[in-house]
């Protein structure tokens, strides 16, 4: 692919979760790795990075710079997320959840990162609300725009009414690529199967999300032919797991700061066979989008029983790929 592009190449720490849990890999063991494969662009989880945050001393905050420059890589985006179920007997009112946002709007300006994630539960009344202050600080607010949302969602199309209303170019979207999955991913498959689904009914669902039958559905029929737990758990998971059009992300285009390059998996032979990247990035190229393709591997969740997980060699691997993709020598 010779076309002409911006896009660049960077990792979510997220990709790295087990490893960071098990303290096999400390932050800068994470920020070393992506650099190491010219993924400079660094988005961060920062209660997984940061002890004790939002109120991460500033010890930390300079070691985080300090990793940073060592390894020739820079901060992108900052994920935040909304505990709305911060108290037991109740949620977070506006007021709270507004205070909340503009803390991860500072925190982001304190590790020097451009762009916020902003979790797909959160009001779009309280984005509006947080425009002033992102523009203050010039951070960018994007919502994460997750299966199974897609971009004709109602709540996202709410969303883009309430935001682009504002004028404001400090708001926008940040697309999970896991809308579109348009295979069933294998980890998931055999995941279940080694859990005790049925084998007929697991061909039955895998079926079933091939010709995008509607999950309710493919769950009363499940129930029908007397899936076992296991197997109704695996139906449910059509729920979330849904193709849409990359196409349709052309519109949007403008107001993209980042991509969510979700994988379950890199195979042995370089793809990801549940998320056809092969179809996906010539419609970024197409649109202009010059930001980041930001890996986000997910797939250790589902071998964790019983393979080793290695989440390096996992984003090495779709480093690799989009290295082919974008036609990087």
């Amino acid at each position: 692919m010779n076309k002409q592009h911006s896009i660049k190449r960077g990792v979510s720490l997220y990709s790295y979760q087990y490893e960071t849990f098990l303290r096999r890999m400390t932050l800068d063991d994470c920020i070393a790795h992506a650099a190491s494969l010219g993924a400079r662009g660094i988005e961060v989880v920062s209660e997984q990075s940061f002890t004790g945050f939002p109120n991460v001393p500033q010890q930390q905050i300079d070691g985080w710079f300090a990793s940073l420059e060592r390894h020739g890589a820079y901060a992108q985006c900052h994920d935040m997320f909304l505990d709305v179920k911060l108290y037991k007997d109740r949620k977070l009112n506006f007021g709270e959840m507004v205070a909340s946002l503009q803390r991860d709007l500072h925190f982001a300006k304190r590790i020097g990162c451009r762009n916020v994630r902003v979790i797909v539960n959160t009001p779009p009344e309280v984005v509006v609300a947080c425009v002033p202050l992102a523009e203050q600080l010039d951070v960018r607010m994007g919502i994460e725009v997750h299966s199974p949302f897609h971009f004709d969602h109602p709540w996202i199309l709410r969303y883009t009414e309430l935001t682009r209303a504002t004028g404001s170019d400090h708001v926008g979207y940040v697309p999970d690529m896991g809308m579109y999955t348009k295979n069933y991913p294998p980890v998931f498959r055999d995941r279940f199967l080694r859990n005790g689904a049925t084998p007929k009914i697991v061909e039955f669902i895998l079926e079933a999300h091939a010709a995008r039958v509607l999950a309710d559905y493919v769950l009363m029929d499940v129930r029908k032919m007397g899936g076992n737990p296991v197997d109704l758990q695996m139906a449910e998971t059509l729920r979330h797991n849904i193709w849409s059009n990359p196409r349709r992300m052309l519109e949007f285009m403008p107001w993209i700061f980042n991509i969510h390059a979700k994988f379950y998996e890199i195979d042995d032979s370089g793809k990801e066979p549940a998320i056809p990247y092969e179809e996906i990035i010539p419609v970024l190229i197409e649109g202009g989008y010059d930001g980041h393709l930001s890996s986000e591997y997910e797939g250790q969740r589902h071998i964790e029983d019983a393979f080793e997980v290695d989440g390096r060699e996992q984003v090495r691997r779709q480093h690799e790929m989009f290295k082919r993709l974008l036609g990087e020598a």
